[in-house]
């Protein structure tokens, strides 16, 4: 394995220490896909992502999302921590590039658009890969179980726990209050037997938000996935986009644009503000934007 230099930035904050971690090989040539695993399970970290270049000329690169166990298809942070990692360099792989770009990943095209202030790259926004997808809904009582929940804690009101995705699937649910979202707790034998019973891959990622009847554009949310070595995460824009393209498709009007702000992490002491857009055109989500600020914490040399 030759050496390669990586970069770590913490996504969605612009304090550093809190968001979500990310590492990112700026130029993962020369790395096979076992030692871009071996390098993800050394992190440890929800995502580490493999830069390299496109198959296109026209797109900016192409991007390899690992986490410790497995690649997956999509994540939001990833890409948010990519693109703003690659945006301090004015070229890649010889190529110039302005503050759109295009990453291609196993699950399609990723719209990138750079955040700047005063000049300076500060974030990104990006666009999911797919439109959404909702799957079956699951029982409350198993979701309950698996968040160490009471089953009156799930609010099945508006909608039971239900699969939804827009490149990466997770179980959304929403809970009662906010003392019910700080008491959740990951119970891994309960993930198993849900994941045995719901999930063809034998994985599953949970979403569980609060959303205040009085402030329906803020919400709170937690993710568990202790299955793919993630017992929660501080910051998932791919659930959030998800979950904000589920709840706008919910709507009665056929047309509709709105903002959403997701709160995470709070829990763990990583607080991380995610952004959404969503529209809705003709009774169909049309389109699902995540952003948020990043700020740099690490470089070095992964050695031979």
């Amino acid at each position: 394995m030759p050496s390669v230099d990586f970069t770590t930035v913490d996504v969605f904050t612009s304090t550093r220490f809190c968001g979500n971690p990310l590492a990112v090989i700026p130029d993962a040539r020369g790395l096979s896909g076992t030692a871009m695993q071996r390098i993800a399970r050394e992190f440890n970290w929800s995502e580490v992502t493999f830069v390299l270049p496109p198959r296109d000329v026209a797109n900016t690169a192409r991007v390899r999302i690992f986490t410790p166990v497995c690649e997956i298809p999509f994540a939001g942070h990833p890409n948010v921590g990519t693109a703003f990692v690659l945006a301090q360099a004015n070229s890649l792989f010889g190529a110039h590039h302005g503050d759109r770009m295009r990453f291609e990943e196993n699950a399609g095209i990723v719209d990138v658009d750079l955040s700047r202030n005063s000049g300076r790259v500060v974030g990104a926004r990006i666009k999911a890969p797919r439109p959404l997808e909702v799957g079956n809904t699951l029982d409350p009582d198993v979701i309950a179980g698996c968040a160490s929940l009471r089953p009156e804690d799930i609010m099945t009101d508006s909608h039971e726990p239900v699969m939804a995705s827009v490149g990466l699937p997770f179980v959304l649910a929403q809970v009662t209050d906010l003392k019910a979202l700080a008491r959740a707790r990951p119970n891994t034998t309960s993930f198993a037997g849900a994941a045995r019973q719901y999930c063809a891959d034998g994985r599953l990622s949970l979403f569980l938000y609060h959303r205040p009847p009085n402030n329906l554009a803020n919400l709170r949310a937690r993710m568990f996935a202790p299955l793919s070595n993630t017992m929660e995460d501080p910051a998932t824009g791919s659930a959030s986009a998800a979950l904000g393209a589920y709840l706008v498709s919910r709507q009665k009007e056929s047309d509709v644009s709105t903002n959403l702000v997701i709160e995470q992490g709070v829990e763990m002491g990583r607080p991380s503000v995610i952004k959404l857009r969503v529209r809705k055109v003709r009774g169909t989500v049309s389109e699902v934007s995540v952003a948020g600020r990043c700020v740099a914490v690490m470089r070095g040399t992964i050695e031979t």
